[in-house]
């Protein structure tokens, strides 16, 4: 018995079904939004520069050329952030002065605005980052126990630190001189993934996740450098 194919009854079977194939996938391939530089709308890498609008604070995803135009611009409104990220090794810090931030949880970040003239201390809530009043003499003590805080680029670099697994004996405490858009990655992380009164599971492994991630990838200073 002769087999008949589907060719032989719809001649544009195959072309059809060829066309079909390759829709499917297209969407496949197309499960991940593209981002666009919200500069000039260009296609971004998954890779890719970012700006800070300075007087906002907020990020802004970029193409390399347009990333190019703010680096060391005077006056302008975006800064390019740093790719800068270390681990600041022997960072010294007592308990007692953390407490004097009035930081109310054991993670935090601290910047120097250029527009604010001063050292602004934020922390990750489910609500985003939230401000903390910083006083400006124990900012000072800390920068003249740590060197290499001197070394921070205002606005686009960051003290981050996280002491959540040394106040529970599980770690030492982080800390990290980093990009600001890697401390705003954290909050982000931590908004999304808030679960109830105390975040749940999944958050904290989430922000384990995200530290074992700067740890692979951040090289080591001391924190008595003045390199």
């Amino acid at each position: 018995m002769k087999v008949i194919m589907p060719e032989e009854i719809y001649p544009g079977f195959e072309q059809a079904f060829g066309a079909l194939r390759q829709f499917a996938a297209g969407r496949r391939g197309t499960t991940q939004p593209v981002e666009h530089c919200e500069m000039c709308s260009a296609a971004l890498e998954k890779e890719h520069p970012h700006l800070i609008a300075l007087a906002s604070r907020q990020i802004v995803c970029a193409c390399l050329a347009c990333a190019l135009l703010f680096d060391g611009v005077q006056g302008a409104k975006y800064k390019r952030v740093s790719r800068r990220l270390q681990q600041i090794a022997d960072f010294q810090m007592t308990d007692a002065e953390w407490e004097s931030l009035m930081i109310p949880i054991n993670m935090a970040f601290f910047l120097e605005s250029s527009v604010e003239g001063r050292v602004i201390a934020l922390y990750p809530s489910p609500a985003g980052a939230v401000e903390s009043l910083l006083p400006l003499d124990a900012w000072s003590g800390i920068v003249e126990q740590n060197p290499a805080l001197r070394r921070l680029e205002p606005d686009v670099e960051a003290l981050l630190v996280s002491r959540v697994g040394y106040t529970h004996g599980a770690a030492t405490a982080e800390y990290y001189l980093a990009p600001i858009d890697e401390c705003y990655r954290l909050v982000g992380l931590i908004r999304s993934n808030w679960r109830g009164l105390s975040g749940g599971t999944e958050v904290w492994t989430e922000v384990a996740g995200f530290f074992s991630d700067l740890r692979s990838r951040a090289g080591r200073i001391p924190g008595g450098s003045n390199a």
